[in-house]
């Protein structure tokens, strides 16, 4: 679930808890931390992988039409 902020600012995009999490891991990471290496490079070793596939699938989940019906994918 989202991390819950007093002063946040109220995201209605699609998918606002699913991407404000993911941000978070990667930026919090050793790897982007301690090791002074871009978001984007840690991503490619594998770090925060289940919150990448969630993101994604929330973000396709826009795109299917049963959505409708079902709801999207995430939180």
């Amino acid at each position: 679930m989202p991390k819950y902020y007093e002063e946040k600012e109220e995201d209605g995009r699609a998918c606002a808890g699913v991407r404000e999490d993911f941000k978070n891991c990667l930026l919090q990471h050793d790897c982007v931390l301690k090791d002074g290496k871009k978001p984007s490079e840690c991503l490619k070793e594998g770090h925060c992988r289940s919150l990448q596939v969630s993101f994604f699938e929330c973000k396709r989940s826009m795109l299917d039409t049963r959505a409708r019906f079902r709801g999207r994918k995430g939180y």
